[in-house]
């Protein structure tokens, strides 16, 4: 099949939470939440939508995102004006230089959960995905959630990484710095005493900023921090 489509036409609807699928000119729509929790609705929503726009097949991402898959180029604003409409909850996105999707482990219910973690990463959600969403950043940065040391979500591995921990009766949290996974992997570096829900919010505004402050164009955070070290990061934080 020849393709139709320009870079320019690609690169713009990428920006907006759709990739392109290999060998066409169809396109998987990235629809996000907050947290990768659902509500029955919302998942009526996407299911339609793949019904009415795409192939009908929804694929689930690494980052507890959906992709609507088989949207064709022209019918992107129409699957976008259905899955958004009606206060659904739902946006296409999640890609480019900037804060990425949330994601988190299911600690809030589960049995070895220290803390809410759904809560805390509907609250990132809405401080970091959606207030920074027009904030460039030197690279794309992931935060992940877990809620105690089994690690299921992998915090260590996100550019931050927060994971629940239990301190003589209070949720307080430990902070991983850096990580990466694939190509170039990185183990986060844990930060020297974990915050209390108090100091978590303030911390995670000065790392953004360390970040934006520090890091070069297309760098990492964690490469950031191998080239000034952590130890000017935690300085910054006062910790």
């Amino acid at each position: 099949m020849e393709n139709k489509l320009t870079p320019e036409q690609v690169k713009a609807v990428k920006g907006r939470g759709f990739l392109r699928n290999r060998g066409t000119d169809l396109f998987s729509g990235r629809a996000v939440t907050a947290g990768g929790v659902y509500t029955a609705e919302q998942l009526i929503r996407i299911a339609e939508c793949a019904r009415r726009y795409g192939n009908g097949k929804v694929a689930v991402t690494s980052r507890q995102s959906t992709e609507i898959v088989g949207i064709p180029y022209g019918s992107i604003d129409e699957a976008c004006a259905y899955l958004e409409g009606e206060a659904s909850g739902l946006v296409f996105g999640g890609t480019g230089a900037k804060v990425r999707p949330v994601t988190a482990c299911k600690g809030t219910t589960c049995v070895f959960g220290q803390g809410d973690t759904q809560a805390l990463a509907d609250e990132l959600h809405r401080r970091y995905y959606q207030g920074w969403s027009e904030i460039p950043l030197p690279h794309k940065f992931k935060f992940g959630v877990g809620g105690c040391p089994n690690s299921c979500m992998k915090p260590s591995l996100n550019d931050i990484g927060i994971e629940a921990v239990r301190r003589q009766g209070e949720t307080k949290y430990r902070l991983y710095a850096g990580g990466t996974w694939g190509k170039h992997t990185r183990v986060g570096d844990q930060l020297s005493r974990p915050v209390t829900g108090e100091e978590l919010f303030p911390a995670l505004d000065a790392i953004l900023q360390w970040y934006r402050a520090n890091g070069e164009r297309g760098e990492r955070f964690g490469a950031v921090l191998d080239r000034l070290g952590v130890g000017a990061l935690e300085q910054a934080l006062g910790l």
